[in-house]
């Protein structure tokens, strides 16, 4: 019978070790410093769902304490930086009249892309693994693993390409210890897939959950997609297979990464944000977000820094010009990604107000794969009374609609554009934030910088697969007329249509001219050169005086608004939003109205 010499007592290694002693098969468990005293005096206490078990395993400190046999499968489960050891420590260890690296198979259990390559410089069968098993390691002696029915998923394949008898076998004593299994001849694309995940390990670890955080992982995500050249392992695939229940008296933590701080352990991250890294100065590219991410891992871990304890203002220190790109999209990137097959949803959005042909300068030339919006018809609703002016938001339930007949999916990005820098575009972007997608940006520069730069171009209409996106309304600020006020007067009220418009000398539509009392002129138009957003550091200059304030912004109907807002955000600047907008408060003849300059 094959024996299992399990090599690494922490989360993976000891979930293995347990699921296979108790499904039959012989196990040996190495461990090292306070848990290996812990195995061999209590054993290990494994908490699972359904209750907790005490496993008498056999537990040993290192290779001096086994007698290797021809049948023996050395499973290596430590953090990747320990691989070069066990590898050394294990290869030469007589195996009869041969050795380890000679006669036994070697499976490594590890993130990342270097530890088979290190096996194989020793060992002649050497199997990778991708590896999903959600347990938690916190406590000598204990691993608590919340799964069920699987305990895990294994993906196995020989390394570095290709098949062997001896992984069928493997594969079946993996799958009768509770584990979905398979066995793939193209693991290192399956664990390329997997890096791509495991890049979020280090935001996980050190930062508290925030839209920010979200964009970042995102954009950490795309860097190590475009340098691996593999999509990231989906998640749904994973959730296909494992499923994680509650464990009572035991919250889920984090990653690995986070359980690595928590145990004031050294963390594995220069072999998963760091590899990224590595791949990218190979192949003459760049991955600056994961380069950043890994070495800020490693001093949060010398100087003790508790994992998901710091903020936005540490994550945009540690990844400069982050809130420019979880707002904007380049058009060179844009390509990038279509040219890779990793194309977002793109939603065409041109409109402005006294041009009704949005929809014939869309067909004329738009950007591949970009379906039309109609911002009057899809982006507002036009069923509310005047009083909420000339673009409210839409219902929800409509909201979805549309975006489902658009192609938006929970998983898939979203790009905005239009042909007017934005302004148009980014009531989209702002609608779909505000019902709950984060992954959404606008085209910078919109349709002239796509068109400056040679892209291609298609013509005509195009439809969408209809996406299975569900929305829910309120995930962003905004402000009734009542607050509006309250915030001209408390807080800084932001009037983001033309200078004059604000001072009442002209008004082409709405009912009366000027402003409201107390709000400040800040038209979008200036936070534009030459159809692009200025510079983050143009925009921070502009907008200093803001930080720290409460913020409200509002312009005719509540479309150019949104640009203003997203003008903000780059800046770092956060800012609710006055739907109805001028339209809706000069058609209260209730409410007051101020002309002139501020």
């Amino acid at each position: 019978m094959t024996r299992y010499v399990i090599i690494g007592g922490g989360a993976v290694g000891a979930t293995v070790a347990a699921e296979l002693h108790e499904a039959g098969r012989q196990v040996i468990l190495v461990a090292r410093g306070s848990n290996l005293d812990t195995l061999r005096t209590d054993g290990l206490r494994y908490v699972r769902p359904g209750g907790v078990s005490e496993i008498r395993l056999a537990v040993v400190g290192g290779p001096d304490e086994v007698e290797l046999q021809q049948d023996d499968v050395l499973v290596v489960a430590t953090k990747s930086q320990d691989t070069e050891e066990v590898v050394r420590a294990w290869a030469w260890r007589p195996v009869g009249a041969s050795t380890a690296a000679a006669a036994l198979p070697i499976v490594l259990l590890q993130n990342g892309l270097e530890n088979e390559r290190i096996a194989l410089r020793r060992f002649a069968t050497v199997f990778g693994a991708v590896v999903w098993i959600p347990t938690s390691h916190l406590a000598p002696g204990e691993v608590v693993s919340p799964s069920e029915p699987a305990v895990g998923a294994f993906w196995l394949g020989a390394y570095p390409s290709g098949t062997h008898p001896r992984l069928t076998e493997i594969a079946e004593d993996l799958t009768d210890a509770h584990f979905h299994t398979e066995v793939v001849d193209d693991v290192q694309r399956w664990k390329a897939a997997k890096l791509v995940g495991n890049t979020g390990n280090a935001l996980d670890a050190l930062y508290r959950p925030s839209q920010l955080r979200s964009a970042a992982l995102r954009l950490t995500r795309q860097e190590a997609e475009l340098v691996l050249g593999v999509p990231g392992l989906v998640p749904d695939r994973i959730r296909e297979v494992v499923n994680i229940r509650p464990v009572a008296g035991h919250d889920r933590s984090g990653s690995s990464t986070w359980q690595s701080l928590q145990r004031g352990a050294a963390p594995e991250t220069d072999y998963l944000s760091g590899e990224v890294a590595l791949q990218a100065r190979l192949s003459g590219q760049h991955a600056p977000y994961n380069a950043a991410l890994a070495e800020r891992v490693q001093r949060a871990a010398a100087d003790g820094v508790e994992p998901g304890s710091l903020d936005d203002a540490d994550l945009v220190a540690t990844l400069p010009g982050l809130t420019r790109r979880a707002v904007l999209a380049e058009p060179a990137e844009l390509h990038r990604l279509i040219q890779n097959g990793q194309a977002p949803v793109l939603l065409d959005v041109r409109w402005a107000l006294g041009d009704a042909k949005g929809h014939d300068h869309y067909r004329a030339g738009h950007i591949p794969g970009a379906v039309y919006v109609d911002l009057d018809t899809q982006l507002a609703n036009h069923d509310a009374p005047a009083t909420a002016g000339r673009h409210p938001l839409p219902d929800i339930a409509d909201l979805q609609e549309g975006a489902r007949s658009w192609g938006v999916t929970a998983q898939r990005p979203v790009v905005v554009y239009d042909d007017n820098g934005g302004t148009s575009a980014a009531r989209a972007w702002w609608l779909l934030r505000w019902a709950g997608l984060s992954d959404v940006r606008i085209l910078d520069g919109a349709w002239k910088a796509w068109q400056a730069e040679g892209f291609e171009i298609s013509v005509g209409d195009e439809t969408a697969e209809p996406g299975d996106v569900v929305l829910s309304a309120g995930n962003l600020p905004t402000l009734t007329a009542d607050e509006a006020a309250v915030l001209a007067d408390k807080g800084v009220l932001l009037d983001a249509r033309a200078a004059e418009r604000y001072r009442g000398e002209v008004e082409p539509i709405d009912p009366r001219a000027g402003h409201i009392p107390g709000a400040r002129s800040a038209p979008t138009a200036a936070n534009l050169k030459d159809g692009a957003f200025l510079s983050t550091e143009e925009l921070r200059a502009r907008y200093a005086d803001l930080d720290g304030a409460d913020v409200g912004v509002y312009c005719g109907s509540g479309v150019t608004a949104a640009h203003e807002i997203a003008a903000l955000a780059i800046a770092g600047v956060d800012a609710a939003l006055f739907p109805g907008s001028w339209s809706a408060w000069s058609s209260d003849p209730e409410r007051p109205v101020a002309t002139g300059p501020e």
